[in-house]
């Protein structure tokens, strides 16, 4: 008998001290393919990694992965960063994953074309959401740095082009872990002033890491959701954020932005000088055909003599009125003389006559049909007792009563010879006035030749 064993509990729990004891297994660095990738409602992530010959199991609890700026998905090449240990409860070692990154590719550039393509599949990217700019802003507000040089070029730009327009900066932070959820902020702060006609989001040139902020998802929907029209001006010109994409009009620097926000004010003063002289033409123009149109109904018979052609218009009136009268008068006789045709004509068409015929018609038909109907209902009639009579005569009863009988077998059957009874079989003889029960004693057949 083995007087010395152990669990299974504490051979599993044995051999993941040793892995724990391991300097080489505390961090690890490994690279490999994911596959069976599965993100649990929890938010850990399971995933199997694996090369062209092994595979070990892997898992990145949400405390871990929450800083990840890529989404991991299978057939994904990746390094991680980790440690291996035991897990009790299957007895199977696996690989607790702390960090990773893409394999091949910038771990931002990847999230960058993600989230991308995530929001381009959503709409928020589609032009025909975009709104307009307002050509001549009265009110703008300025979304950046409040120290950088990218504020410092808006403004001389915009004091240069549109000195008129009233200006509200939003100062905010545009690089770091907090930019973000300060550009949030500041967007919605903007949105609160409802005289502001568009913002613009900017600052100057930088790293991937440096305008990171700009490609961060809450970032972009707070642009898209904005009530304000916003114009991006991100970085130099190479640069491109996901803001760029989701606003309503993307510059390629802040410069720029600010020379979209607003026009030029030498450009409208032309434009309203150019109206000026244009619209001086047209009213002169519309003077001078006004005033010819004047001479002439000055010149015109009826403003030199209005009573003359008061008078004219008097007579002509006259004589529509009698005209008028004269038209009514022999409408009056014409319809007068087709009522008169009228009223003969229905005369000789009276209704009265043609009822008059139909009812001496209907009563001729009704005495035709009482003498037809009588004269059928006595042949019916006649035929009926001759019938009658030939039934009567044919009758077994008008038999009977001439002292003739019927006889029935036991069966009820009539008895037509005397082959179908047999001596000593009972038989019922029917008469008109009773029935006898009889019993066969003697059967004698005739002889026929």
């Amino acid at each position: 008998m083995v007087e010395k064993y152990l669990t299974v509990t504490a051979l599993t729990r044995y051999i993941k001290r040793k892995f724990e004891l391991d300097q080489h297994l505390t961090t690890v660095w490994l690279k490999g393919e994911i596959s069976n990738f599965k993100h649990h409602s929890r938010g850990h992530m399971y995933f199997t990694l694996k090369d062209e010959q092994s595979k070990i199991l892997a898992v990145m609890f949400a405390g871990y992965n929450r800083s990840l700026r890529f989404a991991p998905e299978n057939g994904m090449d990746v390094i991680i960063k980790g440690e291996v240990s035991v897990y009790e409860a299957m007895g199977q070692y696996q690989l607790y994953v702390h960090d990773m990154i893409p394999d091949g590719i910038g771990a931002l550039n990847l999230a960058f074309e993600q989230l991308k393509e995530k929001l381009e599949r959503e709409g928020l990217f589609d032009q025909s959401k975009k709104r307009l700019i307002r050509s001549i802003p009265e009110h703008i507000g300025i979304i950046t740095s409040p120290t950088g040089a990218a504020i410092q070029d808006i403004l001389s730009t915009i004091n240069r082009r549109f000195p008129p327009v009233k200006i509200s900066i939003f100062p905010a932070l545009v690089q770091g872990d907090q930019a973000k959820n300060d550009l949030v902020k500041k967007i919605a702060q903007a949105n609160l002033d409802a005289t502001i006609d568009h913002l613009i989001i900017a600052r100057g040139g930088g790293s991937i890491e440096e305008l990171w902020p700009f490609n961060e998802e809450i970032v972009a929907r707070a642009v898209a959701t904005s009530k304000i029209p916003i114009i991006s001006g991100v970085g130099h010109e190479t640069d491109t954020t996901i803001v760029d994409f989701v606003a309503d009009l993307r510059a390629p620097t802040p410069t720029a932005a600010a020379e979209l926000a607003v026009p030029l004010q030498t450009e409208l003063t032309a434009r309203v000088l150019q109206a000026k002289r244009t619209l001086t033409k047209e009213f002169n123009g519309l003077i001078k055909r006004k005033r010819e149109r004047l001479s002439y109904l000055q010149a015109n018979y009826a403003f030199q003599y209005p009573k003359q052609l008061i008078a004219e218009k008097e007579q002509q009136l006259d004589r529509l009125v009698e005209l008028l009268a004269k038209n009514i008068t022999q409408q009056i006789r014409k319809n007068k003389d087709n009522l008169y045709r009228a009223s003969a004509q229905l005369k000789l068409n009276s209704p009265n006559h043609r009822v008059s015929v139909a009812q001496q018609k209907v009563e001729f038909l009704t005495q035709a049909l009482d003498h037809h109907f009588q004269q059928l209902f006595n042949n019916k009639l006649t035929r009926f007792d001759h019938y009658l009579n030939q039934l009567h005569l044919l009758s077994p009863l008008s038999t009977m009563k001439r002292g003739y009988s019927i006889s029935y077998d036991q069966t009820g059957t009539i008895i037509k010879s005397v082959r179908q009874v047999n001596s000593g079989e009972k038989i019922t003889l029917k008469l008109t006035d009773g029935i006898i029960d009889s019993k066969i004693t003697t059967i004698r057949e005739d002889e026929h030749d």
